[in-house]
C-alpha cells in the first residue's frame, strides 16, 4: 500500500476515544451554511467592487508576509526555530495564507486537510464547496448546546456516501461564528441574503446591484438613439412601407428619416422628471456598507481627501487586526506547536511565534558609530566604509597617510 493511501486513510479513520471526556449522552446535530459557499465566491470573481474590496482586506490583513521567533532563553532554540521555518518554507506557508485570506474574508470559511493528521508533513486547502456540513456534538440530558466538532463531510462528488473527515485532520479557519451553525460569515453573506419584513420579501443587494447594471446598456441604448414617430400626411401606402422597413432596420444608434410631404417628427425621450439617481446610490452606498471597507470608493469617488483616506484606512485597521489576531494564534497552536512536537520540542518553552511584517533592524545613529571607532570596536577602514553611506565624501587613503 503507497504511502499516500496509508495517509488518505489515516486521515479518514477517526481515532478510537478513551477515558470520561465525553458526556454519557450525545446528540450529534449537522449543521450547513445558509447559503453556499461556493455562491458567494462567484460573487467575489464575478462582481468588481466585491473582488476589490476583499482583496484590499486580505491583503492589509497577510500581504505583508511574516517572520517567527522564539524563546531566547530556550536551550534549542535555534533547532526549534530552524524546523518550524523549514516546515513554512516547503509549503509555501506565506503564499497559502494570502490565499487562504481572501476566501476566509469573503465567505468567512476555509478549510486544510492535513494528509497526515498523526504527524503533520504537508497542508491541503480543500475547494471551498468541499465541505457540505459540519457535525457537532450536542450535550445530553436535556440539553442542546454545542460544544465540540465531531465531523466533517464532504458532498458526495469529493468522498464515497456516508464518509466524513474527523476533526483531526481539518484545519477550519472561520470568522464571526453566528448562532449554532459551525460555519463562519464572510463580508459578502450580506449582499446575497434577502430580507422578509411583514411578509414583504426585499431582494438581496447582489440581485438589485446586478439588476441596475444589467439594464443600463439597454437605457443607454434605448435612449442614446431614441425611438422617433413619423407623422405623414397623405403619404402613399408604398412610402409607408419604406419607411416602415427603414425604421426596423435603423442601427441601434437611430437614424433620421426624410420625406418630401408635409410630416412631424416626435422623438421619444427619457422624462427629466423621472430621477433614478437616489435610489441607485441608496442601492450602491448599501453595498458599500456590506464589504465593509471604504478604500475602493476612494478609486472611484472624487472628492476625498487626505484627511477621509487616512479616517478610512483606520477604520480599516479596527477589522483586520481581529482577523490578524486570529490568524496568529491558530498558525501557533495547530501548525507550528504541531511541528514542534513531532520534532520532539516543547512548545510551551520553545515559544515560537509568528509576527507580521519583516524583522526590525536596528538604525545605524552616526553618534554610535563615531564613538565604537573611538573605542576601538571597528577598524579604520570599517569606519571609513560605513561613513560613506551617510554622504560622507571619503578619498582614498595614500600609501604615506597608512604609514
Amino acid at each position: 500500500m503507497s504511502s499516500i493511501v496509508k495517509k488518505l486513510i489515516e486521515a479518514f479513520t477517526r481515532p478510537t476515544r478513551s477515558g470520561t471526556a465525553y458526556p454519557s449522552t450525545q446528540t450529534v446535530i449537522e449543521t450547513s451554511p445558509d447559503i453556499p459557499l461556493a455562491d458567494i465566491m462567484s460573487l467575489y470573481e464575478r462582481d468588481p467592487t466585491c473582488k476589490s474590496s476583499v482583496d484590499l482586506l486580505a491583503s492589509a490583513t497577510v500581504g505583508m508576509g511574516f517572520y517567527t521567533t522564539a524563546n531566547e532563553k530556550y536551550a534549542q532554540m535555534e533547532k526549534a526555530k530552524q524546523a518550524v521555518d523549514e516546515f513554512n518554507e516547503e509549503t509555501n506557508l506565506d503564499a497559502v495564507l494570502n490565499d487562504m485570506a481572501r476566501v476566509l474574508i469573503a465567505c468567512g470559511n476555509d478549510f486544510w486537510l492535513k494528509i497526515t493528521p498523526k504527524k503533520l508533513a504537508s497542508l491541503h486547502r480543500l475547494p471551498i464547496d468541499a465541505v457540505e456540513k459540519v457535525k457537532q456534538a450536542y450535550i445530553g440530558e436535556g440539553l442542546k448546546i454545542p460544544y465540540k466538532t465531531e465531523g466533517y463531510k464532504l458532498r458526495h462528488n469529493y468522498a464515497e456516501a456516508d464518509k466524513e473527515l474527523v476533526p483531526e485532520a481539518i484545519i477550519h479557519w472561520k470568522i464571526n461564528n453566528i448562532g449554532n451553525s459551525d460555519f463562519g460569515t464572510g463580508i459578502l453573506q450580506v449582499l446575497l441574503h434577502t430580507l422578509v419584513f411583514n411578509s414583504n420579501r426585499r431582494p438581496s443587494y447582489a440581485w438589485m446591484k446586478a439588476k441596475i447594471e444589467r439594464i443600463m446598456p439597454s437605457i443607454f441604448e434605448k435612449y442614446a438613439g431614441p425611438d422617433v414617430l413619423t407623422l405623414l400626411e397623405n403619404a402613399k401606402d408604398e412610402d409607408i412601407k419604406k419607411f416602415e422597413s427603414a425604421i426596423r432596420n435603423r442601427p441601434e444608434e437611430g437614424a433620421w428619416l426624410f420625406y418630401r410631404g408635409k410630416g412631424d417628427i416626435k422623438p421619444v425621450m427619457l422624462d427629466p422628471r423621472a430621477r433614478f439617481e437616489y435610489y441607485i446610490d441608496h442601492i450602491i452606498n448599501q453595498f458599500y456598507l456590506g464589504c465593509e471597507t471604504p478604500l475602493p470608493r476612494l478609486f472611484s469617488t472624487p472628492g476625498f481627501t487626505e484627511a477621509s483616506a487616512n479616517a478610512a484606512l483606520d477604520l480599516q485597521n479596527l477589522l483586520i487586526n481581529p482577523i490578524q489576531r486570529y490568524i496568529k494564534r491558530q498558525v501557533e497552536r495547530d501548525i507550528f506547536d504541531t511541528i514542534l512536537t513531532q520534532a520532539s520540542f516543547n512548545p510551551a518553552e520553545a515559544k515560537v511565534r509568528l509576527n507580521w511584517g519583516s524583522p526590525e533592524t536596528p538604525e545605524v545613529v552616526m553618534a554610535d558609530l563615531i564613538k565604537a571607532a573611538e573605542l576601538g570596536l571597528i577598524r579604520s577602514e570599517e569606519f571609513r566604509k560605513n561613513a560613506t553611506k551617510f554622504g560622507w565624501e571619503l578619498w582614498q587613503e595614500t600609501e604615506k597617510e597608512v604609514k
